[in-house]
């Protein structure tokens, strides 16, 4: 039996314009420039540059002297695109000056991995199967210069896009003709393995066959340095482990990174979202902008719904979808304009919200001057969601007179010291990492050590805290940070 039932519900909802927004606002500069590049590919309605100011004053004397039939059964106005928010002016307070002279970050134009990994695989006689075999191999080794795919994966995609069947045996056989191109280490499937195959291109000394060994045999226990236990096997002298581990510190873990002409590479390269400079005690922000365009509302769209939409002799169904497909593209062009002024007044409220709050940082780059800050702070100074503001700071970056941070960077919680002072857990982490650095390799500090040095120094942090800002830093444990 079916029941029907009255349901009251409160939900709210995002309109295309929020989500659009929000959308832009998680994009960083460079992704940003790509978005609207395509939004003028995509949208006719979308024009790129400043109109001249007697076609706006045309525009105006010919609305002006047009009346739209009031009996039209479609809802469509010009109000919205003729007035002086079709030039949008988002560069907000830009240095002009200083933007000018300043350089963008250079992409490298050199030759990438994948072209000369292909230029030595032309240099090879092999027959057309095995061609075709390391040509799909080449192109799916990442930056780093690993294989990270397993045979059968590499197998059936040979099958679909190459129409190749081929066993593993045959993969595994052309894997090992790329392995030997150069870099030493390309094409390895793990970290072992690529150590092993730069190893076998070297001298064969008694201490890179010793490295070799262990690397084979004893790669875990080296990894964790368990040295003792190596030696013990092994049946080696301290010299003789120290002298196999110089052979490994010398490889490279990663033989590809020395390319960075890949569009990977090049797409992640860093560009400033935003510059503040440092000047006589003074701080100045500015925009990079540099990459965006001004964008209006395209007149020709305008005229052409104009002459539609006052069409009344001839509202055929045709020419309804026609004024309802150019109202679509100018309201779409609108609401991009919009979006992109209203992302570029956040990021600059947002970004003048964390100067206001470490401007002791921007004027002298000393971290120890940074300030307890976390995303309430900010929202409450600028005036947004926290929501907003974890958008914002999400892979953006500041250059400053003192080097490029990510916007991130400039967040951290607060502690107390002893004496009931409010510090950033930054400065705390920036001293456990020099004592750190100083340490006696041979006997690092262990994480109760450093919480003892720290309570020395007023920084009562329990020794579990320790831990978990060493591995915020990306620090080992001791026993892993030891030496022989």
């Amino acid at each position: 039996m079916l029941k029907q039932q009255l349901q009251q519900k409160l939900q709210q909802k995002l309109s295309p314009q929020q989500i659009q927004l929000i959308r832009l606002l998680e994009l960083p500069a460079i992704e940003l420039e790509e978005r609207v590049k395509h939004e003028l590919e995509e949208n006719p309605a979308l024009e790129e540059g400043q109109e001249i100011n007697d076609m706006e004053q045309a525009g105006e004397e010919t609305d002006a002297g047009d009346t739209a039939p009031d009996d039209t059964d479609i809802d469509l106005s010009l109000g919205d695109y003729l007035t002086e928010d079709d030039i949008p002016d988002y560069k907000i307070r830009e240095i002009r000056e200083r933007t000018e002279k300043r350089e963008e970050i250079p992409f490298s134009t050199d030759q990438s991995l994948n072209e000369y990994l292909l230029q030595q695989l032309g240099l090879r006689e092999l027959p057309e199967k095995e061609m075709k075999i390391a040509e799909y191999i080449i192109g799916n080794i990442d930056d780093d210069g690993y294989l990270r795919r397993d045979l059968p994966a590499i197998a059936d995609d040979l099958i679909f896009q190459a129409a190749q069947t081929v066993d593993d045996a045959e993969i595994e056989s052309v894997i090992r003709v790329v392995q030997d191109f150069d870099p030493p280490g390309i094409c390895a499937r793990n970290l072992r393995e690529c150590l092993l195959l730069q190893l076998e291109k070297r001298e064969n000394t008694p201490a890179n066959k010793r490295a070799t060994c262990i690397l084979k045999e004893y790669f875990d226990e080296f990894t964790r340095k368990h040295y003792e236990k190596i030696m013990r096997v092994l049946d080696l002298s301290e010299d003789d482990l120290k002298q196999a581990i110089q052979e490994i510190t010398m490889l490279s873990p990663k033989p590809g990174s020395i390319w960075g002409g890949t569009m990977e590479t090049a797409m992640s390269q860093i560009t400033p979202d935003f510059v503040v400079e440092a000047h006589n005690g003074e701080l100045f922000l500015s925009m990079n902008s540099r990459g965006i365009p001004d964008l209006h509302v395209s007149r020709d769209y305008i005229e052409m719904f104009r002459s539609y939409a006052g069409n009344k002799s001839n509202q055929t169904p045709e020419m309804k979808d026609a004024v309802q497909f150019v109202k679509q593209k100018l309201d779409s062009a609108q609401w991009f304009i919009d979006a992109i002024r209203q992302r570029q007044e956040t990021l600059q409220r947002t970004m003048e919200a964390v100067i206001s709050l470490q401007r002791d940082f921007f004027l002298s780059g000393d971290e120890s001057s940074l300030r307890p800050m976390i995303l309430k702070d900010v929202a409450e100074r600028s005036g947004y969601d926290i929501s907003t503001i974890s958008r914002v700071s999400n892979s953006k970056y500041v250059q400053t007179n003192f080097g490029i941070y990510p916007l991130k960077f400039f967040f951290s919680e607060s502690m107390q010291t002893d004496s009931g002072e409010e510090v950033s857990t930054r400065e705390v982490k920036k001293i456990m990492k020099e004592h750190i650095r100083g340490e006696d390799k041979h006997k690092p500090l262990t994480d109760e050590e450093l919480a003892s040095i720290l309570k020395e120094k007023g920084y009562i942090i329990a020794r579990r805290t320790v831990a978990k800002y060493r591995e915020q830093m990306d620090i080992p444990v001791a026993r892993l940070r030891k030496e022989i």
